[in-house]
């Protein structure tokens, strides 16, 4: 539970930074280059495979998804 409450301070953190930092980029005539490369870090890091993984995992999960029976059992698979 601890790191949970951790976990999501340190997310909801680290996001206020960023937004801090976009947002005075965007309003602030003055913003500086620490202010850019928060904001250009954020952004650099939402473009990470960060949801990737195996490509057999990743077929069994899409065969799941759309219903289909894995390789070796008989009948479908039946989704509620």
């Amino acid at each position: 539970m601890a790191g949970r409450i951790v976990r999501w301070g340190v997310v909801l953190g680290l996001g206020g930074l960023w937004w801090w930092s976009v947002l005075r980029l965007a309003l602030v005539p003055g913003a500086g280059v620490l202010e850019g490369a928060v904001a250009a870090g954020g952004w650099g890091l939402s473009l990470l495979p960060v949801h990737c993984v195996p490509k057999a995992k990743a077929k069994a999960k899409v065969r799941a998804w759309r219903g289909v029976a894995p390789s070796g059992t008989r009948g479908a698979v039946v989704r509620e």
